[in-house]
């Protein structure tokens, strides 16, 4: 496998090469292009899908505790 730093200085050696050429100028224009695309889809960020699937597991767990609570509770009946 890759060693991470490795690939992070080769990343940096290639952006400073490319920092004073059009290839700079292109990079900047794509990246203004695609943060407008993304920015009209309904995305939303990694941290907020993260909280966002934490709070769902926590509700199905405690779904379950109330499902096993209710089935508890009828058959006492």
């Amino acid at each position: 496998m890759l060693d991470p730093k490795l690939m992070e200085d080769l990343s940096a050696k290639i952006s400073a090469l490319l920092a004073n050429t059009p290839v700079a100028d292109f990079e900047k224009n794509l990246r203004a292009v695609l943060a407008a695309q993304f920015s009209k889809l309904d995305l939303v960020t990694r941290d907020d899908f993260e909280i966002q699937k934490a709070l769902l597991s926590r509700a199905q767990e405690r779904l379950a505790a109330l499902e096993q609570r209710l089935a508890e509770l009828e058959s006492q009946r």
